[in-house]
């Protein structure tokens, strides 16, 4: 079962810019918090940037003032804008998302979507 679907990934050039989203599906309610992690060629998963439900972000130092994560609840759709892009950036991203349900901490990921930034 899905619980959550990114896209908006992409090929671009170094110093260019993508916007990727994840949509969660209707029984999924990231309550909690929901983020985007990335896993590059022969690297392990690293964390990227993170949001709460009361708004309240965190970023890896590699994406700080380079990319920006927004949520628009209505549309329980997260979203993370990347700017200034670098080979280095070049990885598969991947949607957390963590939720309170029935006294338990859940927590689901997305497929994926593939960056790829080239010089």
């Amino acid at each position: 079962q899905e619980h959550l679907v990114e896209s908006g990934g992409g090929s671009v050039q170094a110093g260019g810019s993508l916007r990727l989203s994840c949509l969660a599906t209707e029984d999924t309610d990231c309550n909690v918090d929901w983020g985007w992690y990335r896993r590059a060629p022969g690297k392990k998963r690293e964390f990227v940037s993170e949001i709460s439900r009361d708004g309240h972000t965190n970023y890896d130092n590699s994406a700080k003032g380079r990319f920006a994560i927004s949520q628009d609840s209505a549309k329980k759709t997260l979203y993370l804008e990347m700017n200034s892009l670098v080979p280095e950036d070049t990885a598969m991203y991947y949607c957390k998302c963590r939720s309170w349900k029935r006294a338990s901490l859940l927590e689901y990921w997305g497929q994926g979507t593939q960056v790829t930034v080239s010089f």
